[in-house]
């Protein structure tokens, strides 16, 4: 039944918008609805026989051969983490387009094997538990992920401010990373500068109305001083004898802030981590596993 007109509705105009879709056509996509396609196959340049497990993430080439960390923050974190508790592994470099969960890192376990053909980023440590049985971080102390909190919110957002959205640190840093490898056409590169810079400040507007510098700024110096509270004179947090997830964690960033290499323009953080000796002298140390 054809729904009726309400009094002093005008009447429906006859002329379909460009919008509408045909009845015939909507019905047919009633029947068939849109397809949900199957993930990414694996990198068409892995070996069919995998002599060892080969660990993709963001690198440029020549560090990739000595093994030198990655200068991705989440791809340094599982690649510090894996070396951390003594899982064995080749470094690939690569970009999201080439992961089967469309984010870097993921990992191929090497052959023959049980495991899936590829192991994303979050099911990481379960596999490195299985392969060299070591503890999960987390049961150890209930304060783990209060303190990723830190990690994840506060440092990471001053660290997407000052990569993306200074301008100088953009050009000398992200660009060289991140745009200029992906693609030799520039207006490919154009574009994918500006997707960059917009999905960092989209990011940070969801806590707030509007990027406040300052605020990032004081929120990274509050996160660095609670952490090196909690490192205290300990070798590594949370009392353990060896590195463990967390360990890896804070090094994927206050190593890349403290690399020179990395080419910063400006580095407001570097000088606020340099404040805490003891966490200084952490990234020190667990830089020498590379």
């Amino acid at each position: 039944m054809s729904p009726t007109v309400s009094e002093g509705a005008q009447p429906e105009n006859n002329t379909r918008s460009i919008f509408t879709v045909p009845p015939p056509i909507k019905r047919l996509f009633d029947k068939f609805p849109l397809a949900t396609y199957p993930e990414n196959d694996i990198p068409q340049r892995s070996p069919s026989r995998r002599q060892d497990n080969q660990l993709f993430v963001f690198i440029e080439p020549k560090n990739a051969r000595h093994g030198r960390p990655s200068f991705n923050p989440q791809c340094l974190k599982w690649q510090a983490y894996l070396k951390f508790v003594g899982v064995d592994f080749e470094i690939t470099p690569s970009n999201n387009h080439a992961s089967p969960t469309g984010a870097l890192p993921f990992l191929l376990p090497a052959l023959p094997t049980n495991a899936p053909d590829a192991v994303p980023s979050h099911k990481l440590q379960k596999w490195a538990i299985e392969q060299v049985h070591c503890e999960e971080e987390q049961q150890l102390n209930l304060r783990f992920e209060v303190y990723a909190s830190l990690l994840d919110h506060r440092i990471r957002n001053a660290w997407l401010y000052m990569l993306y959205l200074d301008s100088e640190n953009f050009n000398a840093v992200a660009r060289r990373l991140y745009v200029i490898p992906s693609s030799t056409n520039t207006l490919v590169r154009s574009a994918l500068g500006f997707q960059l810079q917009k999905a960092a400040r989209d990011e940070l507007l969801k806590s707030s109305s509007y990027v406040d510098v300052a605020e990032l700024e004081g929120d990274a110096a509050s996160a660095f001083q609670a952490l090196s509270a909690l490192l205290g004179e300990d070798d590594h947090f949370f009392g353990r004898p060896n590195p463990g997830l967390f360990d890896a964690s804070v090094f994927a960033y206050t190593h890349l802030i403290l690399d020179e290499g990395m080419g910063w323009k400006r580095n407001r953080l570097a000088q606020l981590l340099r404040g805490h000796t003891n966490l200084v002298q952490h990234r020190e140390r667990l830089l020498g596993f590379f």
